[in-house]
């Protein structure tokens, strides 16, 4: 049955309207995005099909352009446009913190990070720097490691601190393994960090670490 013909509280784009993006489910977010289906197949069994070829929407979405291309009904004009659509949504949030207090808004910044560091198979050590009304300046990966691990020195975050002129910093890092608890490690190089910061009056205000779903955060635990 095409989707016209379903009762309209059940069509992917009306139940958006009446209900708002998170009401859909993944196959119905994705059918508005692909918004045809193929012979014989609705836009939404399409999207299942895709999903379950994939094996998540998070895989679908980090696919590579030639595994993209060989999912049904998609190429490159689909890859293209997803690619644009979350480049859009990152430069959203980027620019929701350089208006506003990033402390003000600490869900924002979590999300930010998951969608710049969630996809990354090896781990990156990222930067925000802070004016001194806690507004984004810029974000920067300082440092790229192996599946597990990064090199970390803290005088090449001193360096870029004063470089961008930043009053505080928020750290960020990503683990490949999808497990976003914090290492002894990462709390000894954070700890190594807010001690040459310290020097130059520079302050940490957080350590976000990256996982595959969860975002764990230093000072919420009380660790900074």
């Amino acid at each position: 049955m095409a989707i016209r013909d379903w009762p309209a509280e059940e069509r992917p784009r009306e139940k958006l309207l009446q209900r708002g993006a998170t009401a859909l489910s993944d196959a119905e977010l994705l059918a508005i995005f692909l918004r045809t289906g193929l012979p014989g197949m609705s836009a939404v069994e399409l999207a299942r099909s895709l999903l379950a070829d994939f094996g998540s929407l998070k895989a679908l979405m980090q696919a590579s352009l030639p595994r993209f291309c060989e999912g049904k009904g998609l190429g490159t004009a689909k890859y293209v446009q997803l690619q644009a659509v979350m480049e859009l949504s990152q430069r959203c949030l980027q620019q929701s913190l350089q208006h506003e207090a990033v402390f003000t808004e600490p869900s924002l910044v979590k999300r930010y990070l998951s969608q710049q560091l969630h996809h990354e198979s090896r781990e990156v050590f990222q930067v925000l720097y802070l004016d001194n009304q806690h507004r984004l300046l810029k974000t920067e990966p300082l440092f790229y490691g192996t599946i597990d691990a990064s090199p970390v020195y803290p005088r090449v975050v001193v360096q870029q601190a004063l470089k961008y002129n930043a009053a505080a910093l928020i750290l960020a890092h990503n683990h490949p393994s999808g497990v976003a608890e914090p290492s002894r490690a990462d709390r000894s190089i954070t700890e190594r960090i807010q001690q040459a910061l310290q020097l130059v009056d520079i302050r940490v205000l957080d350590h976000l670490v990256v996982g595959d779903g969860e975002v764990v955060s230093f000072a919420e635990r009380g660790w900074i």
